[in-house]
């Protein structure tokens, strides 16, 4: 920052102070009252103008050099106003100061600290903007620690470590002058032909909601507004196309794309929720009342603030054509409940100025908004007299430090799912002669999604230092192993080029094995083969990736298939023909690191699939979450069935389980109780997770064949037991019934303890008794689900103890 601009701000601190002396008598800024009193009093006092100023956003970019915003700021805006216009009476939002080029963090901060001082000297009751970013893999900023895509969090089947990776996050955010997190991404994965699969955490709606959940309550704990999106059906688009028109019936939308959002919002207490892109069944969701405030605030009893998905209210005019011009769809959007426009001042700026003034909006609604924001601006201390723009002392903020870096590598571990294993190829033994082939072998970008800083924004500045360390697999293996690691490219992700198959060739017949790494480069509409805008016509791999694995097959030298998508693709003869399979989803920037420990042996894989992967690419692209229709039939000649089920992940060690009978008799309003004794029976640490589907066979409409309703990460040391305790409420097997009202049904059900979707252990059978229940937003949503350590079987008791409790991580 420059002395100057120190000036101007010292000088406009003290104008500020001044303010506040001459207005504390004034209710809105007296902290003995309530937040409903001060907010009310503000509301009052303000005008038309300024009201709206708090309803929108400004896309500004820090400026490199410290002075506030970044030029050419009035770009973003639909009527061309500059930085000083915009400001006049205040500001809702600062957008992505951060996030949009890459800008020194300490800088960033001092600038963003002077736009702030700008905003709260323009208007005249001394507001500062809340600020946003994204944070989906990580805060999305230059120098920030590149976490694993959330298709990892699922993979890890860990809610607690999610939880403190989003603490992390949001404690980075916080000391940079950010308030709000655009994260998580609380999709149900429905077509993995979409782009955007990678930003998911997979294609259960439990998993999703449970470890979405956690990521709410690490981030919001830490301070900062989590964001759940895309509220709601974005996943279900038809043929897996970016923001084509979904076709879900009511019950699908309840059952399957709205549980993670509520468990979100009552469990996790998410204060904000971005509207979807979408429309379903021909309402916008950016427009769909019955949605963002019926069921969202009125039932549901979410009193956060809504906020636009980037330019969505402008598209109810521009490709939903619901909107006859901006003036409407601002109409249409505030109505629906839409608080905030973002990014940048479009339809809540004049437009809504114009719809007001015709009578096409009642000003109250205005106020309806204007309350949720000032009060979660209030929430955020933000209307406090005492508030500073800077955070703190920011010349010592570090965004990629050594526990950020240390959470990044024990999820990227976790999330590595080994698919096949059949001849012990892995772990590879020291002494080996390896060869490392693939266009991902040696590329760091491999390890990153569409969301992460280098991806999403680094790579339209290439004159940029990408900012972080990411070690690629080639370069982890030649750390990791013991013997010889020898490379060749083979190809491109993309192009048909075959001319670098004759050097991959060479190298593996002059190996003992073949480390292949082929998948996805994450990139935005149309830039890469996964991310936002990038869908896939169908599931083969990439370009001629496939074409280079068989080359390498062909050799007879034991081929080790790595994996690094944001999908899952169908493997065919590819797996078939492998020594293992390791799958990884954008690990995050030491991905590599736990590749390769897991390649070596160093750690043990324990990663389960949050997505199925899929035995045909040309079609069926379906989740296990299906009813028995959807299944292999007699009345079909394609065969659905996934090449490996969601949940299956293999280990290097083994596992035995026993698991007691239950009480049969299960009371609708009441609990089952499953146990499960967990024992690691082979020679190295491991974790297991055990997962509890529910099957119900007959039901009033059709079920999917099995769900999953509970599950429990255990790790365990060679010999160690563990006594894993579900217990299931009754209110977990309800669903949406005939009349539409959700349903705890009486009748035969089965839980089935289980490795996977498709791999039983036991079946349980129960009869729910009882008259059928309605149950509504208040009924449990979740399995408890404790650990104890158990005591050996040859010892004189069979009561479990409290000591030594193994690690778990448990929904």
């Amino acid at each position: 920052m420059t002395a100057d601009a120190t000036g101007q701000a010292e000088k406009r601190s003290e104008q500020r102070l001044e303010r506040v002396e001459d207005t504390a008598a004034q209710a809105w800024r007296d902290a003995t009252r309530s937040a409903a009193e001060r907010v009310e009093d503000l509301v009052g006092r303000m005008t038309l103008d300024e009201k709206l100023s708090q309803l929108v956003g400004l896309w500004v970019g820090a400026d490199a050099s410290g002075g506030g915003v970044a030029p050419h700021q009035s770009e973003m805006t639909a009527d061309g106003l500059g930085w000083t216009e915009v400001i006049a009476g205040g500001l809702g939002q600062l957008t992505r100061p951060f996030g949009t080029a890459p800008v020194d963090p300490v800088v960033g901060a001092r600038s963003l600290a002077l736009s702030q001082a700008q905003i709260v000297a323009a208007n005249r009751f001394g507001i500062p903007a809340l600020v946003h970013e994204e944070c989906l893999a990580g805060f999305a900023a230059w120098k920030a620690t590149a976490y694993p895509v959330p298709l990892s969090w699922g993979a890890t089947f860990d809610p607690a470590l999610v939880e403190q990776m989003s603490a992390a996050i949001g404690a980075s955010m916080r000391a940079a002058g950010v308030h709000q997190g655009l994260a998580p991404v609380l999709d149900v994965t429905r077509d993995y032909r979409w782009g955007r699969t990678e930003e998911t955490i997979g294609e259960d709606p439990y998993l999703v909601g449970t470890v979405g959940a956690a990521y709410v309550r690490g981030l919001e704990g830490a301070g900062v507004v989590a964001t759940l999106k895309h509220f709601a059906g974005y996943s279900a688009s038809r043929a897996g196309r970016n923001l084509a028109p979904v076709s879900v019936g009511p019950r699908e939308r309840a059952d399957v794309l709205l549980p993670p959002f509520e468990m979100a919002v009552r469990e996790g207490g998410a204060r904000s929720v971005m509207h979807s892109y979408s429309d379903v069944d021909g309402v916008p969701s950016a427009a769909d009342v019955e949605l963002l405030t019926t069921l969202l605030r009125d039932t549901w009893g979410f009193d956060g603030t809504l906020v636009a998905d980037y330019f969505g209210i402008r598209f109810l005019h521009t490709l939903h054509g619901v909107a006859a011009d901006e003036q409407h769809a601002a109409a249409l959007a505030l109505s629906a409940g839409v608080d905030v426009e973002l990014p940048s001042v479009h339809c809540y700026g004049n437009p809504l100025r114009r719809a007001l003034a015709a009578g096409d909006v009642d000003e109250a609604l205005v106020d309806r908004a204007l309350r949720r924001v000032l009060t979660q601006k209030l929430e955020l201390g933000l209307l406090d007299a005492d508030w500073q723009p800077l955070p703190g002392d920011v010349d010592d903020l570090t965004l990629d430090d050594a526990h950020g870096r240390d959470l990044a590598l024990r999820l990227a571990r976790e999330a590595v799912v080994l698919l096949t294993n059949p001849g012990g190829a892995l772990p590879i033994a020291p002494g080996r002669r390896v060869a490392v082939v693939g266009p991902l072998a040696d590329d760091p970008m491999a390890m990153l999604g569409c969301y992460s800083f280098p991806a999403h924004v680094g790579v339209r500045h290439p004159d940029h230092e990408r900012g972080i360390a990411i070690p690629t697999v080639l370069e982890a293996l030649r750390e990791q192993h013991a013997g010889d690691v020898r490379h060749a490219r083979g190809c491109d992700v993309t192009d048909d080029d075959r001319s670098g198959f004759d050097a991959a060739v060479a190298a593996a017949q002059d190996a003992d094995v073949c480390v292949v790494a082929v998948g996805d480069r994450a990139g935005l509409f149309g830039r890469g083969t996964s991310g936002e805008g990038c869908d896939a016509n169908d599931l083969n791999l990439p370009g001629v990736q496939a074409d280079l694995v068989r080359a390498v097959l062909a050799t007879g030298t034991p081929v080790v298939l790595v994996l690094l998508t944001g999908r899952p693709y169908a493997l065919g003869d590819l797996a078939d023909g492998a020594a293992a399979v390791v799958q990884t989803f954008f690990p995050g920037q030491l991905g590599g690191q736990a590749i390769a420990e897991v390649l070596t042996g160093a750690v043990s894989p324990s990663g389960r699939l949050p997505v199925s992967v899929p035995a045909d690419p040309s079609g069926q692209p379906g989740t296990y979450l299906t009813a028995k229709l959807g299944t292999l039939s007699s009345v079909s000649s394609v065969d659905p069935t996934a090449a490996f089920p969601f949940g299956h992940g293999l280990s290097y060690t083994t596992f035995e389980w026993d698991v007691p009978p239950v009480e049969p008799t299960w009371a609708v309003d009441g609990e089952a109780v499953v146990e499960v004794v967990v024992r690691n029976t082979g020679a190295v640490p491991g974790a297991d997770v055990v997962q509890l589907y529910l099957h119900d066979p007959v039901a009033q409409v059709t079920r999917p064949v099995v769900r999953l309703v509970g599950y429990a990460r255990v790790t365990l040391e060679p010999g160690e037991q563990a006594r894993v305790t579900f217990t299931v409420p009754a209110d977990v097997t309800a669903f949406t019934g005939l009349r539409g009202d959700r349903v705890v049904e009486p009748g035969d059900v089965e839980l089935r303890v289980s490795r996977s979707s498709a791999d039983t252990h036991t079946a349980l059978p129960l009869r729910l008794v009882g008259t059928e229940r309605v149950v509504d937003h208040t009924r449990r949503l979740t399995t408890t689900v404790g650990v104890t350590a158990a005591v050996p079987t040859d010892e004189p008791t069979d009561e479990p103890t409290a000591t030594d409790v193994p690690e778990v991580m448990s929904a």
